[in-house]
């Protein structure tokens, strides 16, 4: 999947979570869920943006880290708004399935771009030594 698949997908996650948060009973634990879970949902793509910006491998890594987080906490609200029967799990569902697999898809890039990011260093490592060899 692409950047820009990446970052519709994501765009299109926190307007389900948005949607899902409005659906959500006027109680006090439906509002605590609720603030949690648009802050986590929306978050999302807003920090993969933010990684896709980044200045390096590193940067885009650690911000990608970020983006897991987020995502992950999506999938505990979500198991606490099933489970807790404020919205029906047959509502919820599809959303907690998109967010375990967006969790899984950035675990994998971050694991990714550190492997890159490391082979970049060893790299960048070698070259010095053999700059310095000609000194």
């Amino acid at each position: 999947m692409d950047e820009n698949n990446l970052k519709n997908r994501t765009k299109q996650f926190g307007l389900r979570i948005m949607r899902l948060v409005d659906a959500l009973p006027n109680t006090m634990a439906g509002r605590a869920i609720g603030n949690q879970l648009i802050r986590s949902g929306t978050s999302v793509g807003a920090n993969y943006r933010a990684a896709c910006r980044g200045r390096s491998r590193a940067e885009f890594a650690a911000k990608l880290g970020i983006v897991v987080e987020e995502a992950d906490e999506c999938c505990f609200w979500l198991e606490l708004i099933m489970d807790g029967g404020l919205l029906s799990r047959e509502t919820v569902e599809p959303l907690h399935t998109e967010a375990e697999e967006l969790t899984a898809i950035f675990v994998s890039s971050v694991r990714t771009a550190q492997n890159k990011s490391k082979i970049s260093n060893q790299q960048s490592k070698i070259k010095n030594i053999r700059l310095s060899d000609h000194d």
